[in-house]
This record gives C-alpha cells, sequence and structure tokens, in this order.
C-alpha cells in the first residue's frame, strides 16, 4: 500500500521543481521530504530522482508516480470538502499562498482570526508570485491564493479557478524629501519622465505595470534600481538615489527623509482570493475569503 503522505512529497517535489522548494510547500524540512522520497523508492523498488546538473530531476516512473499522486489527493480532497461541509464549520488543513506585502500586510491578522475564531482550522501560508498563483491552485499545491493584478496586466484566470475581489490597493509617488516633486500636491504620468527609478525586478507585475506605462507616454524608464523588497526601495528613496511607485498595502511607515506624493490617475491594483471550484463548498475557504474581505477597508488608508 502506497504511503499518501509520500506521494504528496513527490508530487510536491514534481510542481516545485526540487526538495528544498517543495519543503517550504510543505511545511517540512528538505531533509524530512527526501526521507519521504527515499522510502517511497524503496516501497516501489523504483528510483525517483536522479542527479541532474547540481539539481534533481523526475525520473519517467517518478513523473507517472506523481500524476497519479496528483489524481489521489485530489480525490482525498474531494472526501475532506464533503466531510468539512457536513461539520458546517472550517476544519482540516488550508494551504494558503500570498504574495509578499500581502503576506506582510495583510494575512497576519486574517490568520490570527481563524485561528482563534476556528481552533479545528490548520492554516499554512508560503509566499508565491503572483503569476504562479493559478497554477499552483489549479493544480492543488495551495487550497486558496492571494494574488493581485493591475489594470494593464490582468491576472490570468484559467479554466478550473474561481475567484472573488478582495479590494483595491492604491500606489504613491515616493521621493526624497529634497526632490523637485516633493512640494507638489499631485503628480500627472507625464511628470514622471525623466527618472531615476527604483523599482522591482523584471518579471513582477509592478515592474511591468511601470515599464508599460512610462513607454505608453512615449519615454523609456530609467531603472536605475530593481530590488523586490519595498522595504529596500524605501530606504534606496531615502537615500536619495531616486524615486519609486509603491503601493500602500505592506508599505509600512515612511522613514524619514522621504514623501509621499499622490498620483492622477491613482494606480490601482486589485487584489483577489483564488481557489479551485470544487474546493468552494469548504466552509474554510468561505470564512476564509469572508474574513480577508472584512479586514481589506482598514489596510489601506493612505
Amino acid at each position: 500500500m502506497l504511503d499518501l503522505a509520500r506521494l504528496r512529497a513527490l508530487h510536491a517535489v514534481a510542481v516545485h521543481g526540487s526538495v528544498s522548494a517543495a519543503a517550504i510547500a510543505l511545511g517540512y524540512t528538505p531533509s524530512a521530504v527526501s526521507q519521504q522520497i527515499a522510502k517511497l523508492e524503496r516501497e516501489t523498488r523504483t528510483t525517483l530522482l536522479e542527479r541532474q546538473g547540481r539539481g534533481i530531476a523526475l525520473t519517467d516512473a517518478a513523473q507517472h508516480l506523481a500524476d497519479t499522486a496528483q489524481e489521489l489527493l485530489s480525490i482525498v480532497e474531494r472526501a475532506e470538502t464533503t466531510l468539512e461541509e457536513r461539520r458546517g464549520q472550517p476544519s482540516g488543513r488550508l494551504a494558503i499562498g500570498a504574495f509578499a506585502s500581502a503576506a506582510r500586510g495583510l494575512m497576519p491578522s486574517v490568520l490570527a482570526e481563524l485561528a482563534t475564531r476556528h481552533t479545528g482550522l490548520d492554516t499554512r501560508m508560503i509566499e508565491v508570485d503572483p503569476h504562479l498563483s493559478p497554477d499552483l491552485v489549479t493544480r492543488g499545491v495551495i487550497d486558496l491564493a492571494v494574488a493581485h493584478d493591475w489594470d494593464i496586466s490582468p491576472l490570468p484566470a484559467p479554466d478550473g479557478v474561481e475567484r472573488a475581489v478582495i479590494g483595491d490597493d492604491p500606489s504613491d509617488v515616493l521621493v526624497p524629501g529634497d526632490h523637485p516633486f516633493a512640494g507638489r500636491a499631485v503628480l500627472r504620468r507625464a511628470d514622471l519622465t525623466d527618472q531615476r527609478w527604483i523599482c522591482q525586478p523584471p518579471g513582477s507585475v509592478c515592474h511591468d505595470w511601470l515599464v508599460r506605462t512610462l513607454r505608453a507616454s512615449g519615454h523609456e524608464p530609467d531603472l536605475a534600481y530593481q530590488v523586490a523588497e519595498y522595504h529596500t526601495q524605501l530606504a534606496l528613496v531615502a537615500a536619495g538615489l531616486g524615486v519609486a511607485l509603491v503601493p500602500r498595502l505592506g508599505r509600512g511607515p515612511v522613514p524619514d527623509g522621504v514623501v509621499v506624493v499622490p498620483l492622477e490617475p491613482t494606480p490601482v491594483r486589485r487584489l483577489y482570493a483564488l481557489w479551485r471550484p470544487g474546493a468552494a463548498r469548504r466552509p474554510a475557504i468561505t470564512e476564509t475569503v469572508r474574513i480577508l474581505q472584512e479586514h481589506w477597508p482598514h489596510r489601506t488608508a493612505g
């Protein structure tokens, strides 16, 4: 009899591409995941992982077993959903994926309320890029995702994913205190040319929005500093190295030497909760979405 926990570990490695990434997703240590795979290899008398350069790759047999594992995990999920639905109370394990600033600025209070109100619910969270969220939800790696998009970069909604709007997150331009923009009551998009920008790296939704917006006005942006963390961006602005466009969610206190200037029309990213249609019957999903929406208005006040 194949052990479901070991199949889950193999499936996670197949989805995430490495033992360490699978461990993060499952909430285990890499050693624990490796042990599960090793036991599965002994049980099946099959080599499942092989070295490929500095990483690992699944053998053909392992890939087949991982595909089967996904089917089994889907069956188990349906059974667990039915039981939870009959109880009428959020329970069981709920894996949530959230992008960085939502994980920092929204999720702590949401997770705390879930833990207080529903002691039978075991919530887990991993930080994921919003671009990856729909696929992770579809494949059952996570049960619910908190993702976002911008007006010119819509979030893809593949078949097999439902979503609800959590709220809109405005962004502002942050400039050094001695910058000519610091005394302005408001900025227009035409004002944003000829600036040295501090922004997120390529491939992020925020980076794509900034580049597309400035190019649409006929200017190639000067992206001088590209860093993922908004707190690092704030530090660079405070040092007088450039300007940044930063969403309010998760921004935290603005350091001394940094001035917040509104931009009109205001750039807004919209946050969504994503889940699989079959999971919509779970009280854990509906309750988490409700609490996300309930907490939202308190998180983006200027």
